[in-house]
């Protein structure tokens, strides 16, 4: 009897955990809508005819398809010098905050020194300031050195601010390895570094992928120290660029729309790229350990 009754109350159990799950995914699949409808409405904005855009109805897709909202982008000066200088300060943010994120952290996590928690600490200090609050003491300190309006001020700049949100992740992937397996490879004959090449860094290669897609993001999206610190429209990124479709006259919209569209692929390009080389990290991590 007391097996048939946990069997009942099992049964009766499952309609209500199926209820549960039925409630969190309806919840699920609306904030998932609620986030991606900016995005749809970009895109589908950018493919409108003026019509369509400025109608009193609003159009929830486009009924006529044009590309001519992008061929305006395209066609904008300084288009293509600013998505050259987009990708010159991004990828150099990007390996750059890799490569000495990735070897302060092995600093912070492996060694033992006097000050280490306070550079912890200061690390994260350094994101809970504003970005806002130091435009004019950074434009101050670049104009001292002539490094205003120049590409190079602008990646220290972007370095400062996430290179420290770099090391933090990467120290947590550096402590999550073993120092037995470092150990172990040094008393087989490795040296140092030998075992920082063959052991340490495969392991963390998958925190390395998952730092260079935060990099990625931050620098390609950053807009206000780039507006401050890049007067010349030759030497602007593309975030700066997409300002210009706002003049006296009123903003227009459609290439403006067709503009942060083509701004935002890059993004996910790289984000899928990544994407896989993460999972096969994380997979070959697994099978080394």
């Amino acid at each position: 009897m007391s097996a048939l009754g946990a069997t009942g109350g099992r049964r009766r159990l499952r309609p209500r955990r199926m209820a549960r799950h039925a409630v969190w995914n309806t919840l699920g699949v609306l904030v998932g809508i609620l986030f991606l409808f900016p995005v749809y409405w970009m895109v589908a904005t950018a493919l409108k005819p003026g019509v369509e855009i400025f109608s009193l109805s609003p159009h929830w897709w486009p009924h006529s398809p044009t590309l001519e909202n992008f061929r305006d982008a395209v066609n904008r000066p300084f288009f293509w010098d600013d998505v050259k200088n987009s990708f010159i300060i991004t990828l150099t943010v990007v390996a750059l905050s890799c490569v000495l994120a990735l070897l302060a952290a092995v600093a912070i996590g492996k060694f033992g020194f006097y000050g280490r928690r306070g550079i912890i600490v200061l690390m994260i200090g350094v994101q809970m300031v504003p970005l806002v609050a130091l435009v004019i003491p950074i434009y101050l300190l670049l104009a001292r050195f002539h490094q205003v309006n120049t590409l190079p001020g602008v990646i220290a700049t972007y370095l400062m601010f996430v290179l420290p949100f770099c090391v933090w992740t990467l120290r947590g992937f550096v402590l999550g390895v073993p120092k037995e397996l470092e150990e172990a490879a040094q008393v087989d004959g490795a040296t140092r570094f030998g075992a920082f090449v063959r052991i340490l860094l495969p392991l963390v290669a998958p925190g390395l992928v998952a730092t260079s897609v935060f990099a990625f993001i931050q620098a390609w999206n950053e807009y206000v120290m780039a507006y401050v610190l890049l007067q010349d429209q030759r030497k602007q990124t593309l975030t700066v660029w997409l300002a210009n479709f706002t003049t006296q006259k009123g903003t227009e919209w459609g290439p403006l729309m067709a503009g942060a569209t083509l701004t935002a692929l890059p993004v996910v390009v790289f984000f899928v790229l990544v994407q896989r080389r993460l999972a096969a990290g994380i997979t070959a991590g697994a099978v080394r350990g």
